[in-house]
């Protein structure tokens, strides 16, 4: 089941209508008030949430479902007018997992929401996760916890999955397409601004820890093994 969450009833309707027509179940709510009630009956596979909505915007139900313990692995792909970089950058830091600026035509739509559940139903399940560690940073994906030393760290669930895959990839190159298609879904040269910006804040937050991850210019990222 996808939920989409859209004040406007033309596009809710249409997208509710062309996700049951591409053999996806799917339920329309027009603020985040109905969502939080069908929440509490049902969990979807996935939600589809607009960022301008009357009342709570979709920016502040991303985050309260972010915080929630029974909604955060919920895949979540937000769906606005706004298309600059920085409402980009905003929205994947709050815990997107992808980002389709309107408008949109159903078919890419439809494709974006298959990659989000691809890639959810490809992830390990928890009890079988073990501690990644590099250097002084380890992370529990049973807990969802980053420490660097004995210093817990918060990091974005961008940020978090980043650093896990560099991690299970040490010493790999990864180039920002390959970051993008396995971070976000998709694979746009003109969205590599995106894999720096995280890759910037998440050096940032791990302190002399992220010297471990290294710049190859002109091709992508690593994790290494001496900062």
């Amino acid at each position: 089941m996808i939920y989409c969450v859209e004040d406007d009833a033309g596009i809710r309707e249409l997208v509710v209508y062309t996700l049951q027509n591409t053999g996806l179940e799917a339920k329309g709510f027009a603020d985040g008030a109905a969502l939080a009630a069908a929440l509490r009956t049902h969990r979807p596979q996935l939600i589809l949430l607009d960022i301008m909505l009357p009342g709570e915007d979709g920016i502040a139900i991303l985050r309260r479902l972010r915080a929630a313990e029974e909604t955060r692995q919920i895949p979540v792909i937000l769906l606005t007018a706004k298309n600059t970089e920085y409402d980009k950058v905003v929205g994947l830091d709050s815990g997107a997992d992808d980002y389709v600026a309107k408008p949109f035509g159903m078919m890419e739509l439809v494709a974006r929401i298959r990659a989000v559940l691809r890639r959810a139903q490809h992830e390990p399940p928890e009890e079988t996760a073990r501690p990644l560690v590099a250097g002084e940073i380890c992370v529990d994906e049973r807990a969802h916890t980053v420490y660097v030393g004995d210093k817990e760290v918060q990091l974005t669930l961008k940020e978090y999955q980043l650093l896990c895959l560099l991690m299970k990839k040490r010493g790999a190159v990864l180039t920002r397409d390959v970051l993008l298609e396995s971070i976000w879904g998709y694979g746009n040269e003109s969205e590599t601004r995106t894999v720096d910006v995280h890759i910037r804040t998440l050096r940032q937050k791990l302190g002399p820890g992220g010297a471990l991850i290294e710049t190859v210019r002109g091709v992508g990222y690593r994790m290494g093994d001496h900062a």
